[in-house]
């Protein structure tokens, strides 16, 4: 994957948080998708859809891209500018309430929204599960809290999340909560190295986010925050 191909698509209007181009970039390096152009890859929280923007293009299979936040109907139209409305879906539903087709999606992606829904043990396996085919792949690459600080979130991120403090977990207790299956054949975490400079491209934008998160980045989201990348092989 080329970064450079995606510069232009990033900006304050696109990015809802820190780089999720630079997120995707090092999940698909360390974990390449080698799929076929009919098979199904759900991004899960795609945001302004940005990432399925990238994943249409480097992977080249039939892309879903699901929000809650942002309609189908306004991604619809961002994905026919960008010009891949022929192989991204747009779909705007409730990550607990999916209505896909069991064994669907032959991977699933998501970038910076997957702490949002699924930090209670039990959610993969009843939520994700049904709509994985066998063999899939799973990658995800969220916030998370450095392993030497879990159990603190609330007392050292409170000034900068507030009560949001609770998704911020460790990528072991990540690991944790993935938990286990008979479907299941591996979990991996790790914390990221992208984490400077996703955070950079974040905050030199001026995005009204990006000024507030820049007074608490050098004292609170530096020192005691990560990336957590997650993968999931199924049998």
């Amino acid at each position: 994957m080329n970064f450079g191909n995606y510069k232009k698509y990033i900006s304050s209007e696109t990015m809802m948080g820190p780089n999720s181009v630079r997120i995707l970039e090092e999940l698909l390096e360390k974990y390449p998708l080698r799929l076929a152009s009919n098979d199904q890859i759900l991004d899960l929280g795609c945001g302004t859809g940005l990432t399925s923007f990238v994943i249409a293009n480097e992977i080249g299979a039939k892309v879903y891209a699901n929000d809650l936040w942002i309609s189908a109907e306004e991604n619809r139209k961002r994905f026919i500018e960008w010009g891949i409305s022929g192989c991204v879906t747009p779909v705007c539903e409730n990550a607990n309430e999916l209505h896909f087709a069991e064994k669907q999606f032959d991977a699933l992606i998501s970038v910076d929204s997957y702490h949002y829904f699924a930090g209670e043990t039990g959610f993969f396996q009843d939520k994700i599960l049904p709509f994985m085919n066998d063999g899939g792949t799973i990658l995800i690459g969220i916030p998370g809290l450095k392993d030497e600080y879990e159990g603190r979130a609330g007392e050292l991120l409170f000034d900068w999340v507030g009560d949001e403090s609770y998704m911020f977990k460790s990528p072991r207790l990540w690991k944790e909560i993935i938990g286990g299956h008979a479907r299941i054949e591996t979990v991996n975490v790790w914390e990221m190295d992208c984490f400077d400079a996703a955070w950079n491209d974040w905050l030199i934008s001026d995005h009204k986010f990006a000024l507030s998160d820049r007074q608490h980045f050098e004292a609170i989201i530096k020192p005691y925050t990560c990336f957590v990348g997650i993968y999931i092989k199924l049998k």
